[in-house]
């Protein structure tokens, strides 16, 4: 809940503290991540000093390959006054078994492409109807 000694941020003074941009806030807010305290008189967008912290949440969650619908289940939790760490325990699993399964399947394609290119040495011949011998069977 906001003091009345609270300073509320304009929304430039938010994106030079955060480093994120107007154009994100923005989009950030209209997704309901963020949340505007208010407006001026002028119609400028006001936040309280604690949207800085959860910008900081969003960009980290980002980073570890959160997507911003996943960003916004959890801060939903926050927001109803639960911490949210059990699912963001669950959701960083998920990501993980998402990271080895791509892994194995770029692994597989590696083996692929090693096989495929070792075989060159062997497709000195081209049919007709082949566009390239080491791709085509």
């Amino acid at each position: 809940m906001l003091t009345h000694d609270e300073k509320l941020l304009l929304i430039g003074q938010v994106t030079d503290l955060s480093g994120v941009p107007i154009r994100t806030i923005r989009y950030y807010e209209s997704l309901g991540l963020i949340k505007a305290s208010g407006r001026t008189e002028g119609g400028f967008r006001q936040f309280s000093a604690d949207v800085l912290a959860r910008l900081a949440f969003i960009k980290r969650a980002q980073n570890l390959g959160l997507s911003l619908e996943e960003i916004g289940e959890i801060l939903n939790v926050y927001d109803e006054g639960q911490p949210p760490c059990d699912e963001i325990q669950e959701k960083l699993e998920e990501k993980l078994m998402q990271i080895d399964s791509q892994i194995a399947q770029l692994s597989k394609l590696r083996s692929d492409i090693e096989v495929l290119l070792s075989g060159w040495k062997n497709a000195h011949s081209k049919r007709e109807d082949t566009i390239c011998p080491i791709i085509q069977p």
